[in-house]
C-alpha cells in the first residue's frame, strides 16, 4: 500500500507512507511476516511524530520485534513512536521503519495510515480493481469449483487479495487460493481460487457472496451456489485433503467429518501404515461425532521428524470407523535435507552484500547519508540479547529473513551477511569501552558456550538460511591480547584459564561445522604486531587456537585486520624500504622501528607467515575499511620534500592520527574503500564492519547494563598513555556508548571520505 498526502485542512502535517509487507506461512491458516514501511513527510517540518494504523483482522499481532519506532500494539490498533535519531523529518524528508509480526487466517495490509493525528491517504492515482473470470460459480454438494482473479492494471508495490466470504452458506468455503500476491509485474496473470461445498444433510441449494479484495484494490463479489446431492446421500467419511505434504522438521493437517448425520456417536480413527517412519499421527488420531456436532470438521495433525536423509519417504494414512468405507490419505514428507550448500573460497566473489535495515534507516536520516545507506555492513552480537534483539533493534533471526528477502530480490547472485562474534568472558580486556557483560569468575565461559554461541548456531542452522553466505568474524582484539596485554588482570586471567582460547575454538568448532558459513578470526592491526615481538608469537597463537579445533586449521577461513581502526589500507607515499636523508622509515617516531606502515602490507607478511607455520594456501585476508579513508583537506597529496625524516612521515602519511595508537572516534577520519570482492591476490575483500556512525566509546562516564566502562582513551581531554607514546587520544566530544549512534561521527566520516564519496 502507498498512501498519499493528506488532504487535512490544516496542512502543518502531511505525509506518505508505503507498506510492504513480506509475508511468510509456517502451517496452513497462519504465519507470520516482516512489515518494511518508509514513512515520509511531505508538509512542514516536525521534531516528532506517531504513526497510526489498523490491522485488518484480528488475527494480525506485532510479534513484538521492530526497528525505527517504539511500537506498541492495542486491540487491532498498531502504533509506532518516533526514536530520538528520526523524530526530526524536514519537509521531503523520509524514514524507513518496520516489524515482525504472526497472522492467522489471513494478513492483508492497513488500509489507511495516520501521522500523529493526520490521515495521510489519497492521491496516487487509478486504484486497480479486481477482475475475476466469473460473477457466479456452482460447487457441487462435497466437491470443489474454480474461478480465477486478476488486477485491472498494474500497481504501485505489491497487493495481496484475499477471497472470503461475506454471507451465506457456511458449508461453501475457500478450500485453496485465499489469499493471492499481485505485483507490479504479474498483475496481469490470472490466479486460481478454488470453492468448496461441504457435504450436509440438508436437501437446499444453499448460496454465498464471496468477496474478492484488499487493501489498495477495489473489489469484486463472486456468488457461489452449492449443488445439493442428498436425496441419495448415504454415510460416509468425508476427508479434506487426502493427500498432504509434511515439512520435514513439521507438520501438516487434514480434516474429517460424517457425511450426513449419524443416529449415534461416530468414532474415526486415523491410523498410519508402513512407509516412512518419521511420519506419525501427532494428534486427532481418534476423533468423537456426535448427533450435534457431526457437521463441524475435525483436525487431524501429521508429524514428520527431522532426520538426515534426503528422501521425500511418503506413509499412508487409513482414515476408519466401523461399519464404513476407510479413506486413505497419502502423507509425503517434504524433505530439507537436500544438498548442502557449496563452502566455496571466497564468500564474497560474486555475491552482494546485506544491507543492514537499522544501520539504513540511521545512514539516511543523516544529511547525505543516503549515499551510502545502501552499503552492506556487520551485524554486531555483541551481548546474549542482541541474539532475540529488542523493539527497536532487530535480532539475529530478523535479520536472516531479511537477507533471505533481499536475496530473493537479488536474482541469481548469492548474498552475503556478516555477524561479528563478540561476547567473550572478561572480553576487551586491556581497553574498558567494549568490555562485555561476561567474566570468567562468574561462570563466564560455560555461559558464552550455552547461551551465546549456541543459540547463536542454532538459529543460523535453520533450513531456510542455508542459501545464504554467512560470515562470522570471530572476537576482535581477544587473541592479540594474549601477546601483548598480560600485565592486565583480566587478560591474565583470560590466559590462564584458556578462556579466550577454548571460546574462539568453540566457536569455531560450532559455526564452520556449517558448509554456508565462513569464519574469519580477527587479527588486530598493523600498528598493534606489527613489531617482531608481538608477530611471531601472534601467529604461534593464532595457529595453536585453530589446530586445536575438530577441523584444525581448516575451521578457519581467514583472517581479518582493522577491525573498528582507522589504520589506513595504503600508505601511498612511502613503503617500508622508502629512506630519508640515509635513514630508513622504520627509524621516525611514527613508524617506530615497526616493520608495516600500512594494513596491506600487514595483512600480506601475516599472510604468508601463517601458510608457512601451517595453514591452507587459500587463506584469505580481510581489512575493514570503513574508517580509515582519511581523505578532506588535511590529506597529502603527495610525498613531502622534506629531507628530515620526521617532517617527511609526518607531511607524507595519509593516516592523520596522532598517534597510531589511538583507536576511539578518531578526530579527522573519513569512509575507505567501500565494499570490494577480491581487491588483491590473497584478500577475499574489503568490508565495513564496525558501520560508520556506530560510536567506539563513550567520551564520558555513562553508567549502562552492558558492561560498558568508561575508557580515557575516548575522552578528547585525556593525554594519554604508554600504549599511544603518551600522547592526546584524538577522540570527538560527547560520544556515546559504543555501538550507539553518533551522528557527529557519521557526518565527518562521510566528508572526509576517500575516496571521496558525492
Amino acid at each position: 500500500l502507498v498512501a498519499g498526502q493528506s488532504t487535512a485542512a490544516q496542512a502543518a502535517v502531511a505525509c506518505d507512507v508505503a507498506y510492504t509487507p513480506n509475508t511468510w506461512t509456517t502451517s496452513p491458516g497462519q504465519g507470520g511476516f516482516t512489515a518494511n514501511i518508509t514513512l515520509k513527510n511531505t508538509g512542514d517540518p516536525i521534531t516528532s511524530w506517531t504513526l497510526a494504523f489498523d490491522f485488518p483482522t484480528t488475527g494480525q499481532t506485532y510479534t513484538p520485534q521492530g526497528w525505527g519506532a517504539t511500537w506498541s500494539q492495542s486491540g487491532t490498533r498498531v502504533t509506532g513512536q518516533s526514536l530520538s535519531y528520526n523524530g526530526n523529518l524536514g519537509t521531503g524528508a523520509s524514514t524507513n521503519i518496520g516489524f515482525n509480526g504472526s497472522w492467522t487466517g489471513s494478513n492483508p495490509s492497513p488500509a489507511s495510515f495516520t501521522v500523529n493525528g493526520v490521515t495521510c491517504g489519497g492521491g496516487q492515482g487509478t486504484t486497480p480493481s479486481v477482475v475475476t473470470s466469473a460473477s457466479s460459480v456452482s460447487v457441487t454438494e462435497g466437491g470443489t469449483a474454480t474461478f480465477t482473479a486478476r488486477l485491472s492494471s498494474a500497481p504501485t508495490s505489491n497487493v495481496t487479495v484475499t477471497t472470503t466470504r461475506a454471507s451465506g452458506d457456511t458449508d461453501l468455503t475457500v478450500s485453496s487460493g485465499g489469499s493471492l500476491t499481485f505485483t507490479p509485474s504479474n498483475w496481469n496473470t490470472a490466479q486460481t481460487v478454488t470453492l468448496a461445498a461441504a457435504q450436509d444433510s440438508d436437501t437446499t441449494n444453499g448460496t454465498a457472496a464471496f468477496t474478492v479484495g484488499g487493501s489498495g484494490v477495489t473489489s469484486a463479489t463472486v456468488n457461489a451456489t452449492e449443488s445439493d446431492d442428498d436425496t441419495t446421500q448415504t454415510q460416509s467419511l468425508v476427508v479434506t485433503p487426502t493427500s498432504v505434504t509434511v515439512p520435514e522438521g513439521g507438520t501438516a493437517t487434514y480434516t474429517v467429518k460424517p457425511a450426513i448425520q449419524p443416529s449415534a456417536s461416530l468414532t474415526v480413527t486415523s491410523t498410519a501404515g508402513s512407509g516412512d517412519s518419521n511420519i506419525t499421527v501427532s494428534s486427532g488420531g481418534s476423533l468423537t461425532f456426535t448427533t450435534s456436532n457431526w457437521n463441524t470438521a475435525q483436525t487431524v495433525t501429521l508429524a514428520a521428524a527431522q532426520d538426515s536423509d534426503t528422501t521425500n519417504g511418503t506413509r499412508p494414512i487409513t482414515v476408519a470407523s466401523s461399519g464404513l468405507t476407510s479413506v486413505t490419505v497419502t502423507a509425503t514428507e517434504a524433505d530439507d535435507d537436500g544438498t548442502q550448500p557449496t563452502h566455496v573460497e571466497n564468500p564474497y566473489a560474486g555475491a552482494t552484500g546485506y544491507v543492514n535495515p537499522n544501520w539504513r534507516a540511521k545512514a539516511a536520516a543523516e544529511p547525505g547519508g543516503s549515499a551510502v545507506a545502501n552499503t552492506s555492513t556487520a551485524v554486531w552480537l555483541d551481548r546474549i540479547a542482541a541474539i532475540a534483539g529488542s523493539s527497536s533493534v532487530m535480532g539475529l533471526r530478523a535479520h536472516l529473513d531479511e537477507a533471505v528477502s533481499q536475496d530473493a530480490a537479488n536474482g541469481s547472485a548469492p548474498l552475503t551477511i556478516q555477524f561479528v562474534i563478540y561476547d567473550l568472558p572478561n572480553r576487551d580486556c586491556s581497553a574498558l569501552a567494549s568490555n562485555g557483560e561476561l567474566l570468567i569468575s562468574e561462570n563466564g565461559l560455560n555461559r558464552y558456550k550455552t547461551e551465546y554461541i549456541d543459540a547463536i548456531a542454532a538459529i543460523i542452522g535453520e533450513s531456510a538460511y542455508r542459501n545464504l553466505r554467512i560470515v562470522t568474524i570471530i572476537e576482535p582484539d581477544s587473541l592479540p591480547n594474549l601477546v601483548t596485554n598480560l600485565s592486565f588482570a583480566k587478560c591474565a586471567e583470560a590466559n590462564s584459564t584458556g578462556a579466550y582460547v577454548q571460546g574462539v575454538q568453540y566457536a569455531l568448532n560450532k559455526l564452520h561445522a556449517m558448509a554456508n558459513v565462513y569464519t574469519y578470526v580477527d587479527a588486530a592491526h598493523h600498528a598493534w604486531l606489527g613489531w617482531d615481538s608481538n608477530f611471531n608469537p601472534s601467529v604461534n597463537i593464532f595457529y595453536n587456537t585453530a589446530a586445536g579445533t575438530t577441523a584444525g586449521v581448516d575451521s578457519v577461513d581467514g583472517f581479518i585486520v582493522n577491525t573498528a581502526n582507522t589504520s589506513a589500507t595504503t600508505e601511498p607515499y612511502f613503503t617500508i624500504n622508502t629512506t630519508v636523508n640515509g635513514q630508513t622509515i622504520r627509524q621516525s617516531k611514527w613508524v617506530d622501528w615497526n616493520w608495516y606502515v600500512d594494513e596491506a602490507s600487514f595483512a600480506t607478511g601475516l599472510r604468508n607467515a601463517l601458510i608457512a607455520k601451517g595453514f591452507r594456501q587459500g587463506l584469505g585476508m580481510l581489512i575493514d575499511t570503513s574508517r580509515n579513508g582519511w581523505g578532506g583537506s588535511a590529506r597529502p597529496s603527495g610525498p613531502s620534500s622534506s629531507t628530515v625524516l620526521d617532517d617527511f612521515v609526518n607531511q607524507s602519511r595519509v593516516d592523520r592520527r596522532i598517534h597510531a595508537g589511538n583507536w576511539c572516534n578518531q578526530s579527522g577520519a573519513g569512509m575507505g574503500a567501500r565494499p570490494t570482492a577480491a581487491p588483491a591476490s590473497g584478500f577475499d575483500a574489503y568490508v565495513w564492519i564496525k558501520p560508520p556512525g556506530e560510536s567506539d566509546g563513550a567520551s564520558t562516564d555513562i553508567p549502562n547494563d552492558e558492561g560498558k566502562k568508561f575508557d580515557r582513551m575516548c575522552d578528547p581531554t585525556y593525554g594519554g598513555n604508554s600504549l599511544n607514546g603518551n600522547n592526546p587520544s584524538g577522540a570527538l566530544a560527547n560520544a556515546p556508548l559504543s555501538g550507539q549512534w553518533f551522528s557527529a561521527q557519521f557526518r565527518q566520516l562521510l566528508q572526509n571520505a576517500y575516496p571521496p564519496i558525492s
